[in-house]
């Protein structure tokens, strides 16, 4: 049955992280629904190449490391200049792997997926905030989070947690911005079939193709929803995991398969 979406034609989209997966998938989405997309990425080369395939000025390719926060300033000021206010943006640049407590050398690991798994989020939606308040655009911001965000997995306390955390401000950024019209929009995947989860040597109940996915956080996201699970299978995973009890939850996770510990 096909997803019916309103028209994106004449919309204003800016998602960082988009040069693969996800963000690439929904780049592409909103594209060839008609909208201007801003992309971003620390590689632009495949921004670029991106930018080819639609007419120009379509795509505008910026490079930026979320974690930068005078970066993400600048780029969203060139995005506006560029195109004016995003009626939406997308924070989902974030990166994965497994990490251990007990290795020193995991430390690292641990800094940079919360710098850009919790920070990155931050540092994207801050910059337009004020021009969305000033604009009377109603604008929406959204939030790629993670089914992982809901309990602690074992081998993956960095990534568990930087989810955990994002669910978390998302929901306070919602309530922040009532008074102003800005929807607040999280999304929490389970697995997806990208580079990201390639690496996995497990198994991944339900998994989705990344550009399905897409469809379905795009239909998510011009319905305006406040929190959604995609695909709705795990959206039953998440709320049985949500009241499963803590000792419960150790047995199951005792022998639980690790997230391949790499070098971020």
């Amino acid at each position: 049955m096909a997803i019916l979406h309103a028209p994106a034609a004449g919309q204003r989209v800016f998602i960082t992280g988009a040069s693969s997966g996800i963000g690439l998938a929904l780049a592409r989405h909103y594209l060839r629904q008609g909208a201007i997309v801003g992309v971003t990425a620390r590689r632009t080369d495949l921004l670029y190449k991106l930018a080819a395939e639609f007419p120009d000025g379509q795509c505008l390719p910026y490079q930026a490391d979320v974690r930068d926060a005078q970066a993400m300033q600048a780029t969203a000021q060139a995005f506006i200049q560029a195109a004016g206010v995003p009626h939406i943006v997308i924070a989902n640049a974030g990166v994965s792997c497994g990490t251990l407590s007990a290795e020193a050398e995991d430390i690292t690991a641990f800094h940079t997926i919360f710098e850009i798994n919790v920070f990155g989020m931050l540092h994207t939606f801050q910059p337009f905030i004020a021009a969305m308040r000033e604009s009377g655009l109603r604008g929406q911001l959204v939030g790629i989070a993670s089914v992982a965000g809901i309990r602690g997995l074992p081998g993956a306390g960095a990534y568990s947690a930087s989810k955990s955390a994002a669910i978390t401000y998302l929901e306070s950024l919602r309530t922040e911005m009532q008074h102003d019209g800005i929807a607040v929009t999280t999304i929490a995947p389970g697995y997806i079939r990208t580079p990201m989860t390639d690496v996995n040597g497990y198994r991944m109940p339900f998994l989705m193709e990344v550009d399905i996915a897409a469809s379905k956080f795009a239909h998510a996201i011009s319905r305006r929803k406040r929190f959604v699970v995609i695909p709705w299978q795990m959206g039953w995973v998440a709320r049985i995991l949500h009241i499963i009890p803590h000792w419960l939850w150790d047995r199951l996770t005792r022998n639980a398969p690790h997230k391949p510990r790499i070098e971020l």
